[in-house]
């Protein structure tokens, strides 16, 4: 079968920066953008250049920086108007508090402001001051208004601010800020569902310091998560013991062990419209667990008895009303061959199957989707980029599932 593009049109935000120290934190904010697909447009203020230089967010970008509202590399002389056009976004970050209450007054002195108040996109804010700032009745009144002009503000956050003090004022990090973009950006195809969800590996102890796991990152799990919030989808995620920030919008379910995995799936399994089984779950575990550290005995061996785990993905397919099911296999060898055996077997209707030693720990990742019409292959991309074309393929199986029930 032919490997499956995306089909989202490229996505564009236009990147505004206003005078505040955290303007450093835009060049990485440009980077992850930059990872989650999005092209940046970066237009700065005359305050914003005295923290960081156009250079460097052109570098970036890979675009020319705009500073001025008379700037001549616009054909028409109106870069106030043209800059914002095809932009599904106009994102300020830093927005100081001069800029939010320009912004609720719509106040309009400059190129950023004047792009802001001239745009027919979505504009969102991430504020950054210090806490007094932020507290100020004045900010606060600005904010409101803000929201009540349907503008999203993302933040901020309380912590440690450049000034030396801690309190509410800081602007969120690059990473939170590019997800919560990102997810705003795509198309809304999950609305209304409920995606229960499973990621990371188990581990299943052995006495009191030691245990049986596997090498599973849990990243692709986590990406899959953050692509169904993106889509607009509700998602519970059962995780594993990994090290990753929890997605943005999730409601998390940390465990250890299979069968506390197992029991956090039964709770939820009934409002679930999805089920996505992408945890690496042990397929048996010690029958007895020491309670304290087993000591070394010498040359003595050691000797232990297993039992199976319960197989979460065919007991939630297995229900009588089961939500949509689908499954992940890796695979060493013979991928296509043993992935369809295991959809057939647990009667799921996606399978996804990658090779462990390419994916497991990676950061970007090669699959191939089985479902009754076939194989579908998705080729090697970063794993942000192959979660959201999973979610494109479930969101579209599931559309043509409630047609036919109709």
């Amino acid at each position: 079968m032919p490997d499956i593009e995306s089909k989202n049109e490229p996505k564009k935000v236009l990147l505004g920066l206003t005078g505040g120290v955290a303007a450093y934190k835009a060049a990485e904010l440009v980077r992850r953008l930059g990872d989650h697909g999005i092209d940046v447009q970066v237009v700065m203020t005359k305050a914003a250049c005295g923290f960081i230089t156009p250079a460097t967010l052109q570098a970036l970008s890979g675009h020319p920086v705009y500073t001025d509202m008379w700037d001549g590399r616009i054909a028409n002389g109106m870069p106030h108007i043209e800059l914002s056009r095809d932009k599904q976004a106009i994102v300020v970050a830093p927005a100081t508090a001069d800029f939010l209450a320009k912004a609720a007054l719509g106040l309009a002195d400059d190129l950023l402001s004047t792009l802001c108040l001239a745009r027919d996109c979505p504009l969102i804010v991430a504020p950054a001051m210090n806490r007094q700032m932020w507290e100020h009745p004045a900010t606060q009144r600005n904010v409101a208004q803000l929201k009540r002009d349907g503008v999203i503000v993302l933040g901020p956050d309380s912590g440690d601010q450049a000034c030396g003090e801690t309190g509410m004022g800081r602007m969120l990090e690059a990473d939170e800020l590019a997800e919560a973009i990102s997810a705003f950006l795509e198309p809304k195809t999950l609305s209304g569902k409920r995606v229960l969800m499973t990621a990371g590996p188990t581990f299943e102890p052995i006495d009191a310091v030691r245990g049986i796991t596997n090498r599973s990152s849990g990243k692709m799990g986590y990406a899959l998560a953050r692509a169904a919030i993106a889509a607009g989808a509700e998602v519970t995620l059962v995780s594993g013991p990994v090290s990753l920030a929890a997605p943005v919008g999730a409601s998390m379910e940390r465990v250890q062990t299979a069968a506390e995995m197992f029991d956090a799936v039964k709770k939820h399994t009934a409002k679930a419209d999805i089920f996505i089984g992408v945890a690496a779950v042990a397929d048996f575990r010690v029958s007895a667990p020491r309670k304290h550290k087993i000591k070394k005995n010498g040359d003595k061996g050691l000797t232990l008895d297993f039992v199976p785990n319960p197989d979460i993905l065919a007991w939630v397919a297995s229900r009588p009303k089961p939500p949509f099911c689908v499954g992940f296999a890796a695979e060493s060898r013979n991928l296509d061959a043993y992935a369809d055996e295991k959809r057939r077997r647990k009667k799921v209707k996606l399978l996804i199957a990658n090779l462990a030693q390419s994916a497991i720990g990676a950061d970007d990742n090669e699959v191939s989707m089985l479902d009754d019409a076939g194989t579908h292959r998705l080729p090697r991309a970063a794993k942000t980029v192959v979660a959201r074309q999973i979610i494109e393929h479930i969101a579209a199986l599931c559309g043509a599932k409630a047609r036919k029930s109709r």
